[in-house]
């Protein structure tokens, strides 16, 4: 069984094929995704999907640095309504994203400073985004309570994942791994496994032979593969101690 612990299934991109792909990513041993939300308006989306699938699809509470903006306090209020109203698995996608726009840098910090206080609050795991973003990401996250989560598809190099791990959160690996020249190669092999959790970000990042189209949590076991190459360990290895470390960080039944 493996795990894919970020996942975007209710996305529009996947609006004709929804159930299929889903479905897709059971029958290839990915019986578990983890579904971080990024906005107020993609919520109903992934509820409706993890209502349909409820053994398979588990959901996470948060908003995305892209879509903080003036007045976004709104939304975290929002963010603490759903936590009363249903169980979610992590407090995500959270972070810092600097590669489009830093217009609104300072509410971003301000917004992840205050979903780590509710991952805190709620004892969650936070699944974090970081892009070009690492140095401050790392210090709100060292200054929070949060000691536990997932930096979520992690562009940066071994010495950052090395901080990272020491403040207790794993590395997620996706499709990247798979890309030609890509530094995650090196991160992946100077790290432990037990450090390590699976993700895709579909419909995003797909990995080759798909790269450039959408992509999908049933790619998932081509990650496992190349994690396994690069470490020199057998696929079954890989899977194994990933889903362990998967199913004990989101409290997932095995």
């Amino acid at each position: 069984m493996l795990i894919d612990t970020h996942t975007h299934f209710y996305l529009k991109e996947f609006d004709n094929d929804r159930e299929g792909a889903v479905k897709r990513a059971i029958e290839a041993g990915v019986s578990k995704l983890l579904l971080p939300n990024v906005e107020i308006s993609s919520i109903a989306d992934m509820m409706k999907l993890v209502e349909q699938f409820p053994l398979n699809c588990f959901p996470m509470i948060g908003i995305h640095p892209c879509y903080i903006k003036d007045g976004f306090e709104k939304d975290i209020n929002e963010v603490k309504k759903q936590l009363n109203m249903h169980h979610f698995y992590a407090i995500g996608e959270i972070g810092l994203d600097y590669y489009w726009d830093t217009t609104y840098s300072v509410e971003q910090k301000k917004a992840l400073a205050i979903q780590l206080d509710i991952a805190d609050k709620y004892n969650l795991p936070a699944v974090i985004h970081v892009r070009d973003s690492f140095d401050d990401t790392l210090e709100i996250v060292q200054h929070s309570k949060v000691r536990k989560g997932v930096f979520h598809c992690l562009s940066g190099n071994t010495e950052q994942a090395l901080q990272v791990i020491a403040l207790g959160f794993k590395i997620g690996v996706g499709g990247v791994v798979t890309y030609k020249n890509a530094g995650l190669t090196q991160v992946v092999a100077n790290i432990g496994l037990e450090h390590i959790v699976l993700e895709t970000d579909a419909p995003y990042l797909a990995p080759v032979p798909y790269r450039g189209k959408r992509n999908e949590s049933s790619y998932l076991n081509i990650i496992a593969q190349k994690i396994a190459e690069i470490k020199g360990e057998n696929i079954n290895k890989v899977i194994e101690v990933t889903t362990a470390t998967a199913s004990e960080l989101f409290e997932l039944k095995t």
